[in-house]
């Protein structure tokens, strides 16, 4: 019988490791590689780096866990430690002076000196426990802000509804959990932001509605200049569809339309700016976005990265970057969150494949 085990869980590995990369479409010059295994990978946070390596963190939705990877000097990763379990979706993760964030649905919970207690990790501090406790669009992305205040969005608590605050919206707060204040309203589901490195604006992806057809509406890429801006939704989506149950109550032209109409259901999940210096002067300042995937059209769509290009603050273009991981109507991945690495490539985290990929850049 052991002997058995032992076969099928080296079947199951050998399986789980063959990810089929070389479908994987990119620009030319660029190549993907498989960079480390993480159960169900979901939002990405770079810890410490120095002269001797560093640490990735990798929050885990599904699987409820807190994931920790070492890589060296040359930016090649070692070994993967579970630094939490049991967890409530903690899919958004944010370090910070030596402090890891994870954001648990209605907790967010601080790992204090975590970079050098990997192996024994310290009980989490509770910077607040107060958020919502609905797991619908429960689950967060969260990041520090250049003003130092800590982001964390709200979902709406169903698929279209007006809920009032603080749901469908982006909240912020100070590092300790104090201050807490509404920035943005009218955000259906965020799920990744950043901010633009030339002027500091604020970006997000936005998740539109559903149960209105293959083709409507498009998710959003909005930009937020300024705290107390509204986004449209319940009443409004893709800045022009006012919504058959709520529109009548408000106009569109009310509310900011988005920077940038994505693919319909595409699920645009994590998005960051590019702001390395691997990848050509093109792709400098840019927008990379992981779009999860659909799962309620006829036709899927997303399952890729996409670029959004930007000039003068503004979403010029929209197109494919990464894309592969469908296959005739059937995916083998699915890209949830982006980070970029100190030497400028690019890390895509894959919750379905459990996957961590590295995409590098060497002149053709």
């Amino acid at each position: 019988m052991r002997t058995l085990l032992t076969l099928a869980l080296l079947a199951w590995t050998t399986t789980a490791a063959a990810l089929p990369l070389e479908t994987i479409k990119l620009p030319p010059g660029f190549a993907i590689e498989l960079w480390a295994r993480v159960d169900n990978a979901r939002q990405m946070a770079l810890g410490g780096v120095d002269a001797r390596g560093g640490v990735l963190y990798v929050g885990s939705r599904g699987a409820g866990k807190v994931h920790a990877v070492r890589f060296d000097a040359g930016y090649r990763a070692g070994q993967v430690t579970r630094i939490a379990e049991g967890l409530n979706m903690p899919s958004g993760l944010a370090w910070r002076n030596g402090a890891l964030y994870v954001a648990a649905v209605n907790r967010i919970l601080r790992y204090d000196e975590i970079d050098r207690r990997l192996d024994q990790p310290p009980a989490p501090a509770v910077v607040t426990d107060t958020l919502p406790k609905e797991t619908h669009h429960g689950w967060k992305f969260i990041a520090f802000g250049p003003d130092g205040k800590l982001y964390v969005p709200v979902g709406a608590p169903c698929n279209i509804c007006a809920p009032g605050d603080p749901y469908a919206a982006l909240l912020r707060m100070n590092a300790d959990g104090s201050g807490r204040e509404i920035y943005a309203r009218g955000i259906r589901n965020s799920v990744g932001f950043d901010w633009n490195p030339a002027d500091g604006a604020l970006w997000f992806t936005d998740n539109g509605r559903d149960m209105l057809g293959d083709d409507s509406p498009p998710d959003e890429l909005n930009r937020v200049p300024r705290a107390g801006m509204h986004f449209g939704y319940p009443f409004c989506h893709g800045g022009e569809i006012a919504d058959p149950e709520y529109g009548a109550r408000r106009e569109c032209t009310e509310f900011e339309p988005p920077a940038q109409k994505l693919g319909p259901h595409v699920a645009s999940l994590g998005m960051r700016f590019y702001a390395g210096t691997m990848f050509p002067a093109e792709y400098r300042g840019q927008i990379f976005i992981a779009e999860h995937g659909s799962w309620n059209r006829s036709q899927k769509i997303g399952y890729r990265i996409s670029l959004v290009r930007v000039k003068d603050g503004r979403a010029v273009s929209y197109e494919t970057f990464a894309s592969g991981w469908l296959q005739g109507g059937s995916a083998w991945g699915r890209p949830a969150d982006l980070q970029t690495l100190p030497d400028g490539s690019l890390l895509v985290a894959d919750d379905q494949a459990g996957a961590i990929y590295r995409i590098t850049w060497r002149k053709p």
